[in-house]
């Protein structure tokens, strides 16, 4: 009898403590899986029609590295109660928070493109007009913000979360050869030091560490209320999202590996109908994928955007607030909607060019928001007992040495094809 009375207070414990994560859980899951937006499910598809499972190691590489970066937001907004934007302007004075907040609008901005970029291609595999995918989508996501409220904001975006994840079973479906796909993890450069592979990766970098992450998730940590005593639970969130991206990433490298390797392969959207000739249900799968992974990036970037322009100017600006609370807000929100939404039906406008290069545009910008991040976390007086240990430091800055040498690695390519001994294939 007392083993079963054991038994029940432990999965009474268990239960409980299941309860308050699923209560405190959404931050960290939503931006991770939301970094897997559009433009992250045409990088892997490139990546995977061109190199394989080649890279699948990399990929691993960055589930921790974005784990690093994001729980390094969850204490900063928890102790501050400030966002990223208000929290850059305090610290470090007028000039360079305008200059983090420049960064971020126009990286914002032009991500937010590639989502609209991706929903339109995407629903355009079953023929649905670029306009009406434009028009729709914009619907949706207005009637997220307006209902008034950041939980059920939170709960109807992890929702969207859940369906990120229709890209795991379609791995299992085409059963690829294990052996191969183990191989994957040992780390290597394909076709050797290239320019193509350093821009490859840099897009891969681009897509699961962004600055748009940053912004996002410590103002969401700002706008739920969560106080110093749930960063334990706000880590654990962070950390299951960051298990997310990856599996997501690797599953979508292995389905077009297996299925388009050596396919010339530009977008998402494409690799889909590529997929539908060898098997209709797959092609329908990453489409329906794709146009997911685009609203879900579509709605936590223009939240980014608006958060730190209400943190900047003294806006209200929080969900919780209505429309005639906080106006400006709101208006924000819906300026940087419309306009992303217009760029997509411009007639002849690069679309897949843009989103490949702002994936490796955004990774040009990053060292500099997480060289302000680094710094805020280590002062005593802002962050007492919450600030960056020595090993949370070693591991930070040595994230942004990697992405500086990596960034520098390929202007170099770029300029001399020939530096390290291999030719350089255009992109």
């Amino acid at each position: 009898m007392s083993f079963l009375v054991r038994i029940f207070y432990l999965y009474r414990r268990w239960a409980k403590k299941l309860q308050l994560f699923l209560i405190l859980s959404g931050p960290g899951i939503i931006v991770m899986v939301a970094d897997n937006d559009a433009g992250g499910i045409t990088t892997y598809a490139a990546t995977g029609a061109k190199y394989g499972y080649d890279l699948i190691w990399f990929l691993v590489l960055l589930g921790p590295l974005a784990y690093f970066v994001q729980e390094m937001t969850v204490r900063l907004g928890a102790v501050t109660k400030r966002g990223y934007a208000e929290s850059i302007f305090d610290s470090f004075g007028v000039r360079w928070g305008w200059f983090a907040l420049l960064d971020l609008v126009l990286v914002n901005w032009l991500t937010l493109v590639t989502e609209y970029i991706g929903m339109t291609a995407a629903l355009g595999v079953f023929h649905v007009p670029a306009w009406i995918t434009v028009v729709v989508v914009t619907m949706i996501m207005a009637v997220m913000v307006l209902q008034g409220r950041y939980w059920t904001w939170e709960k109807i975006a992890l929702l969207f979360c859940a369906l990120n994840l229709v890209y795991i079973p379609c791995a299992f479906i085409i059963h690829p050869p294990l052996p191969e796909v183990l191989r994957g993890l040992a780390p290597g450069f394909p076709g050797g030091m290239t320019n193509q592979i350093f821009f490859m990766l840099m897009a891969n970098i681009g897509t699961t560490i962004a600055p748009w992450m940053v912004f996002f998730q410590q103002s969401a940590v700002v706008d739920k209320g969560m106080q110093e005593k749930d960063i334990p639970w706000e880590r654990v969130d962070t950390f299951v999202g960051s298990l997310f991206t990856v599996l997501v990433a690797i599953f979508v490298v292995i389905v077009t590996g297996t299925l388009l390797r050596g396919v010339e392969i530009n977008s998402a959207a494409q690799a889909s109908q590529a997929l539908m000739k060898v098997n209709h249900l797959l092609g329908a799968f990453l489409a329906v994928g794709l146009f997911n992974a685009g609203l879900l990036g579509a709605i936590c970037i223009s939240l980014a955007s608006s958060w730190s322009f209400g943190e900047v100017f003294g806006w209200a600006h929080s969900l919780n607030h209505r429309v005639k609370e906080a106006p400006w807000f709101y208006a924000c929100y819906f300026l940087l909607l419309g306009s992303a939404g217009i760029v997509v039906l411009i007639p002849g406008a690069p679309l897949v060019l843009i989103t490949l290069f702002v994936q490796v545009f955004a990774v040009t910008l990053l060292p500099a928001a997480l060289t302000f991040l680094i710094l805020l976390l280590n002062n005593e007086e802002l962050m007492g007992k919450y600030k960056n240990t020595l090993w949370q430091n070693l591991v930070n800055v040595t994230i942004v040495v990697a992405i500086i040498v990596l960034s520098t690695l390929y202007a170099l390519t770029a300029l001399f094809p020939g530096l390290f001994g291999t030719a350089a294939v255009p992109v």
